[in-house]
């Protein structure tokens, strides 16, 4: 099973791209969508483009997204709900039209805590903790990736706890 994991922002997207297979979880690709600079319009329009490009290539089974939680200012979090709304449409309906192996077209969601809880076994985990236990999670060494990506990762590795009973 190919889990995805999305970190949604206002500026960069972060995804990471992890396989299941026989309770094993390893990497398969991770990386940042940057928004390119422009007015509200076409931000989304790129950013739907990107997505949608990342998501043909990268094929996944399901997809798990960050919730948002807490944001510093109104106008970053506007920004990232108006990003994140955008990346559950596209993976609604890129898991509906190509199907689900856990056997529904829904993604998975999960709050910064929940993801770090996942990977460290704590909630308040920094970001190099995180980036840490997920790279030793996925056997995949030191990761050279901005927090966006380790981050994603985090959120895929919870996506593939949830969904282990339906595989």
């Amino acid at each position: 099973m190919r889990i995805l994991g999305i970190d949604p922002g206002s500026a960069r997207i972060g995804f990471g791209l992890i396989e299941r297979k026989r309770g094993d979880l390893s990497l398969v690709e991770v990386g940042v969508i940057e928004i390119p600079k422009g007015s509200a319009s076409e931000r989304l329009l790129a950013l739907g483009r990107e997505f949608g490009t990342m998501l043909e290539r990268t094929k996944p089974d399901t997809i798990g997204i960050e919730r948002i939680f807490f944001a510093k200012n109104a106008k970053t979090a506007i920004g990232v709900a108006e990003a994140r709304g955008l990346i559950a449409h596209c993976s609604l309906e890129y898991l509906r039209k190509n199907g689900s192996k856990t056997g529904s077209a829904e993604i998975f969601e999960c709050t910064p805590q929940e993801a770090k809880v996942a990977v460290t076994n704590w909630g308040g985990a920094d970001k190099k903790a995180v980036a840490r236990m997920v790279s030793l999670i996925l056997k995949a060494g030191t990761l050279a990736v901005l927090d966006d990506a380790t981050d994603a990762l985090a959120i895929a590795i919870c996506a593939a706890n949830r969904t282990r009973s339906l595989s």
